[in-house]
């Protein structure tokens, strides 16, 4: 088998092209292959197909694609390559099987060579190398975010391959190959200060010395446009060199930037560092985390050119730095290049060690001069790489904030290991960086007590041994928590071990056990450590459903203003009880949320916690109701509950407001529905709900839509608010009518319609008929849709509601036009928009002017037609309607193949096929496919 991921994804057997399929199952096979040889877990190939809106049949569709793969791989027959293994798949690649491990070794190979000052064999090797590329990696596949870090991974491979390559053709005299290379390189990636300084100095070497100074110029000028930063000292440097003609410099490339130069590259470090902190001297077991770590270490054989990394997580506390300095001690020798590490304080109070200047100690480790570290993020991390590239070393990340702050940390290439401790799961790297995860838990009995004996004797602990089970138990078996209770018993050695015990239970210390088995004391250090007022904020932010808050959420559960609120926020951010996580938004760590949760539920403070919910509820709703209404002015408008006296509100007062307040919030509100309907806030949770669906329902978020509904209904059902009932009924029906369930869905329109009736509500009666008018249609049955249709409008009239007016008649346009009854219904999709221009209704606009496309398409007005879907697309855009958008977009593109045009047909198309798959919409397969057939065959 030959695998060839460096363009578009090929693979060969025997010398044959093998057809691979849907684009799912391409995928899939690109995920697994970016980790050959071992298990990828079904939670991240289901991130790599469907990002974060995985259907429900994720599970049953992976194994579909998997057999589907087997038979493509295998000829006809299932082929074995591919094999299920505890909570994946594994895909076994040979030795040469993929271009990428061809392209890695040949790069290590020509970077051998350069260290031994052969350029010739470098040349040959690096041009070999950059051969095997065939364009951008996977540029077939539509590549989720993941996905898309993974790949421009190997993009940054290739460019530093290329940057070596320019060093070997200067080291041999061909600078004039130099420049044209850099050239299109630089077009393509402007910030590479290495490369630029190549360009310089192949220009000079040419004789073009006006060309190299201008080319300076313009590095300066695009470093300063794109980052804000002034050029590296180096190509100041080189500047002034070719500025004054300085001797040697026609026979001397340049030094490295961006990492040290292909032309004089790095030969033993000046020092072999060994960074690593001591390591606990009573570390008792994690034999099982120990022999994992030990067997990715294991695994670094199938790979020398793959970067190996472990992700420790677990909650505070846990021992996840002592594992790691324990087993990077134990295997020390095993890198012989040394080891680094750093100290990220991710949660410490003295402050986050920044990217750049946990690069600058490494850097200074390698033995870089201070004056000869780049300034910038950037240039930092391609020295830093650089360096590592052919080297041997271990890395110890210890205590990361998160992924970002991660990322710049990490080797790109080389028989480097990686070791990160966090508090966090950093999914972001087990999913793009295809980091391993270790999440640790608390320690066993026995090795608890192990721990005790390690520090206090055996002896002490065997004089009580019912103490010792009684301090085991009521610390949770946290290492943390163990060993603060070791340290005090062994500064008390009169203490009877049942009397610190005794402590430990009481209502003071906090120590009692979570849910899930963590401790309490753990979180109450930092909680007892807050002021008076931020320890109250703490408690009511309990209130919250999450995931994240801003202050204005904060205020309202406080009853404050949000400059009021903003000060005890900053405290708690100070002392690590929550995080920004990006600017005006707050978050809980997972544990700290089920901390602060159970401190709000103190019963004494019952009715103070109930009115900061009505706050909260009421924040949500009175925030989202006028943003609902500048998304979807034509809607038929709910009466919310009458607002609360609170704090001057600043709702949201245009269009693009009112989206980025949704795009911030819908996932908080998704939230709050449910939590508002179970906390006897039903009013709060269907009226939030109804807000909600002006965001969802024009973005095909119809799963969303149908779990936000469902809530909805139940809690207007529950307090028997018939409008509430009537208008979550209709709501659940059009997500169940997109979700396929077209017999639930009529039976939720039949009890809304009957709802609206007994209301005396003419304008909901209309509505929902004008619903069932498009479910008839997608059921084939015309002639019911049409008097759906007319009946709709007939009310619509009566009530004087110009608006539903229109879009209505441009329904029965479109039910007309699909009769065949095309003249009628341009007739009747022309008044319809003549109104919706009057009243600016954009978004019914663009619904009309598809309808119209439809119409003069059908006439054989293409060129009519053309112009109608073209303005439609637009309007739809404007308002971020994207299922919509992606309808016409399909329309467009038969007319456009009507009309001859191919490209513009399939550009059409294309754009369809990437609205549906961010959307999830099961339509983009079915559009692909076509794509592919469509283009395949011109």
């Amino acid at each position: 088998m030959r695998f060839d991921l460096l363009g578009p994804i090929r693979v060969y057997r025997d010398g044959q092209p093998v057809p691979l399929g849907s684009v799912k199952q391409r995928l899939l096979l690109a995920t697994l292959l970016l980790r050959p040889n071992e298990i990828v877990g079904t939670n991240e190939l289901a991130a790599m197909l469907w990002g974060d809106d995985q259907p429900a049949s994720a599970a049953a569709n992976l194994r579909t694609y998997v057999r589907g793969l087997r038979q493509s791989l295998g000829g006809g027959t299932s082929w074995e390559g591919i094999a299920a293994a505890a909570g994946g798949y594994l895909l076994r690649v040979g030795p040469g099987e993929r271009d990428l491990d061809l392209f890695d070794a040949a790069v290590a190979r020509g970077r051998d060579a350069l260290a031994a000052s052969d350029a010739h064999r470098a040349e040959a090797e690096l041009s070999a190398a950059l051969g095997l590329w065939r364009g951008e990696s996977l540029s077939d596949l539509p590549l989720r975010p993941a996905l898309a870090r993974r790949v421009a991974q190997l993009e940054e491979r290739r460019l530093l391959a290329e940057e070596d390559y320019a060093g070997a053709l200067l080291a041999l005299g061909a600078p004039a190959d130099v420049v044209r290379r850099l050239r299109a390189l630089l077009d393509r990636h402007p910030l590479r200060q290495r490369a630029w300084g190549q360009l310089m100095v192949g220009l000079y070497r040419i004789g073009d010395v006006a060309g190299a100074l201008d080319t300076f110029r313009q590095a300066r000028q695009m470093l300063a446009e794109e980052t804000g930063l002034d050029p590296a000292p180096e190509l100041t440097k080189l500047y002034d060199d070719i500025l004054h003609h300085r001797p040697g410099l026609a026979g001397h490339p340049p030094s490295g930037l961006d990492g040290p130069a292909p032309e004089t590259p790095p030969g033993p470090l000046v020092q072999r560092p060994e960074q690593l902190p001591r390591a606990v001297p009573e570390f008792v077991g994690r034999g099982v985390e120990l022999a994992s770590l030990d067997a990715l270490l294991d695994s670094r054989a199938q790979g020398p050119t793959t970067v190996v990394i472990a992700v420790v997580s677990g909650m505070a506390g846990v021992g996840k730095t002592a594992l790691a300095l324990h087993w990077a001690h134990r295997v020390a020798d095993r890198f012989p290049d040394g080891q680094l590490y750093v100290n990220l304080r991710g949660y410490d109070e003295a402050g986050v060690v920044s990217p750049p200047d946990a690069l600058s100690g490494f850097l200074e480790a390698l033995g870089v001069p201070p004056a000869r570290i780049p300034s910038d993020l950037e240039a930092r991390t391609g020295l830093y790489r650089s360096l590592l590239a052919s080297r041997r070393m271990l890395v110890v990340l210890d205590n990361a904030r998160d992924s970002a702050q991660v990322r710049a940390l990490l080797p790109g290439a080389g028989g480097c290991m990686v070791v990160v401790t966090s508090r966090d799961r950093l999914g972001g790297l087990i999913a793009a960086e295809c980091a391993a995860p270790l999440t640790l838990s608390v320690l066993t009995v026995e090795e608890s007590t192990s721990l005790l004996a390690s520090r206090l004797g055996a002896s002490r602990l065997a004089s009580e041994p019912a103490a010792v089970a009684d301090i085991v138990e009521a610390t949770g078996r946290l290492p943390l928590a163990l060993s603060i209770v070791a340290a005090r018993v062994a500064t008390h050695p009169t203490f009877p071990l049942g009397a610190i015990a005794a402590e430990l239970h009481s209502a003071e210390a906090r120590l009692d056990a979570l849910a899930d088995g963590d401790v309490r004391r753990v979180f109450s250090w930092s909680y007892l450590a807050l002021g008076q007022d931020a320890a109250q904020l703490f408690a009511l932010l309990g209130l919250h459903p999450g995931p994240d808050l801003t202050p204005a959420a904060a205020a309202a559960l406080a009853g404050m203003s949000a400059a009021a609120v903003t000060p005890r926020l900053r405290e708690l951010t100070r002392l690590h009880l929550l995080a920004e996580h990006t600017p005006g938004r707050y978050a809980f760590h997972d544990l700290l949320r089920v901390y602060a949760a159970e401190l709000a539920e103190s019963p004494e403070r019952a009715e103070e916690h109930e009115a900061a919910r009505a706050r909260l509820y009421d924040h949500y709703l009175h925030d989202a109701y006028p943003a609902a209404l500048l998304l979807q002015p034509q809607w038929p408008r709910i009466e919310p509950v009458p607002p609360l006296p609170v704090p001057a509100r600043r709702p949201v007062t245009d269009h693009d407001g009112a989206l980025a307040w949704f795009t911030a919030e819908h996932r908080v509100m998704m939230r709050v529905v449910q939590q508002a309907a179970e906390n006897g806030f039903e009013a709060y949770a269907w009226q939030i709900g109804w807000a909600l669906n002006t965001f969802l329902a024009p973005r095909g978020l119809w799963q969303d839509q149908f779990a936000t509904q469902l809530v909805a209904l139940a809690a207007a059902e529950k307090i028997d608010d018939l409008a509430g009932q009537a208008v979550a009924n209709r709501l659940l029906s059009r997500a169940l009518t997109r979700l396929g369930d077209h017999d639930t869905a009529e039976h939720r329109l039949k009890r809304a319609l009957e709802l609206h009736e007994r209301l005396g509500d003419p304008t909901g009666q209309a509505q929902t008929l004008h619903n069932y008018c498009e479910l008839c249609f997608l059921d084939g049955r015309l002639d019911e849709a049409l008097t759906h249709g007319r009946e709709a409008l007939r009310l619509y009239r009566l009530v004087g509601n110009r608006s539903g007016e229109a879009r209505t008649l441009n329904a029965i346009g479109w039910l007309l036009a699909t009769t065949g009854d095309y003249v009628q219904a341009i007739a009747s999709c022309t008044e319809a928009l003549v109104q919706q221009r009057r009243s600016d209704d954009r978004n019914g606009q663009a619904a009309t002017l598809d309808s119209l496309g439809f119409a003069y398409d059908r006439l054989g007005d293409r060129a009519r037609a053309a112009d109608c879907y073209e303005q439609a697309i637009q309007l739809f855009r404007d308002s971020v309607d994207r299922y919509h958008e992606a309808e016409t977009l399909i329309r467009l593109g038969d007319t456009r193949d009507r009309m001859g045009d191919r490209v513009a047909a399939s550009a059409a198309w294309r754009q369809a096929v990437r609205i549906y798959e961010d959307v999830g919409d099961p339509a983009a397969e079915e559009t692909r496919r076509r794509l592919e057939r469509y283009e395949s065959e011109g």
